[in-house]
């Protein structure tokens, strides 16, 4: 099974194949190295940008109003805030010039904790980009879903944002993407770049096929109906883990993927909400203007007779940086045991 690495290359490359993908830049995107997670590595349109995170956004509005697709990575997300200016002009642009002006390109980055990357390394930009008009959000938890998310954000006529997890860009997946071999060291072999000389290493890419994962759809991967739990991102993998040992002492907890921070899948959330009476956020943004507040706020507003229990939000901890130290990332960040005192905590609520 392919890692999440693997599956955005794969997808990357589907896109240069199949849906006239011109451009895949950006810091050391390009031969040899494919990127710092190495989801470039081997990619035919991949270059090497400047140490200019603005010039790569501007570089990709360019791109995108002259008609071309592209695929723009910035490093880590921790980086991209002297971005804010232009991903608002880039937001807008359909928008203002009444739809003469699409904006066809896709902004990837690497977010949240989980890799010990101290203060400089570990930032999360769920709350940020979800306050940016115009632009589509999407996180994906498995590499399927990645894959499928990003064929999804090339082939749109609006700026989508690919949020990829740190965390999980080394985790294989539990599903085959259509095309990639049963064997993960048949398909290592085939478009993971040899250490040490890669002057003439070339890839081989797998017949791959298109799978698409629709912007703004949501996946239930745990069904119940005693408490909703939402999240996504790496953090999905944790309270599904969550909803099985809960279900071991005979509690029935429904996990939902968001998959797409916006446009986000309502119709879901509402209806499972509804349902179970009880729901936990989960996300490893920090706590305040947090972009489950939004989700708490419109439970309250449209299921405020249905609830059970106060709605909770579990989230990282409201400092300006997260610490080298494990103790201190693990004391910063959500970790299993305080989702579990979460949910425990609401199931308990006699309303």
């Amino acid at each position: 099974m392919a890692n999440m690495a693997q599956a955005i290359r794969m997808a990357l490359h589907f896109g240069e194949e199949n849906l006239e993908v011109r451009d895949i830049f950006g810091e050391d995107v390009g031969f040899p190295l494919g990127g710092v997670f190495t989801a470039t590595q081997g990619l035919s349109t991949a270059w090497s940008s400047p140490l200019d995170e603005r010039g790569i956004v501007g570089m990709a509005m360019g791109i995108a109003m002259a008609g071309d697709r592209c695929v723009a990575e910035i490093q880590f997300c921790d980086y991209i805030f002297n971005t804010i200016d232009l991903l608002k002009m880039a937001g807008n642009t359909l928008w203002c010039s009444n739809g003469q002006y699409p904006m066809p390109l896709v902004v990837m980055t690497p977010v949240g904790a989980g890799i010990r990357g101290s203060v400089y390394h570990s930032h999360s930009f769920d709350a940020w980009s979800s306050r940016l008009p115009g632009w589509k959000v999407v996180m994906p938890s498995t590499p399927l879903d990645a894959y499928g998310l990003m064929l999804s954000a090339i082939q749109d006529g609006n700026p989508v944002l690919f949020l990829k997890p740190k965390a999980l860009m080394r985790i294989r997946g539990e599903e085959l993407i259509p095309g990639e071999p049963d064997n993960e060291k048949e398909l290592k072999s085939m478009i993971d770049a040899p250490l040490g000389d890669r002057s003439s290493w070339r890839p081989r890419w797998p017949e791959l096929e298109e799978y698409l994962v629709p912007i703004g759809k949501g996946k239930i991967t745990r069904s119940g109906d005693q408490l909703t739990l939402v999240s996504y991102g790496r953090h999905l993998l944790l309270c599904n883990e969550v909803a099985d040992e809960l279900k071991q002492e005979g509690c029935s907890i429904e996990v939902i993927d968001l998959r797409s921070i916006y446009p986000y899948d309502w119709s879901m959330l509402k209806t499972s909400i509804a349902k179970t009476g009880r729901v936990v956020f989960v996300n490893e943004d920090t706590e305040v203007t947090n972009f489950a507040e939004h989700l708490v706020y419109r439970c309250v507003q449209e299921l405020f007779y249905q609830l059970l229990a106060r709605p909770r939000v579990v989230a990282a901890k409201n400092l300006p940086g997260i610490g080298l130290h494990p103790s201190l990332e693990e004391n910063t960040v959500p970790q299993k045991t305080d989702i579990l005192s979460a949910v425990r905590e609401v199931l308990s609520e006699i309303p």
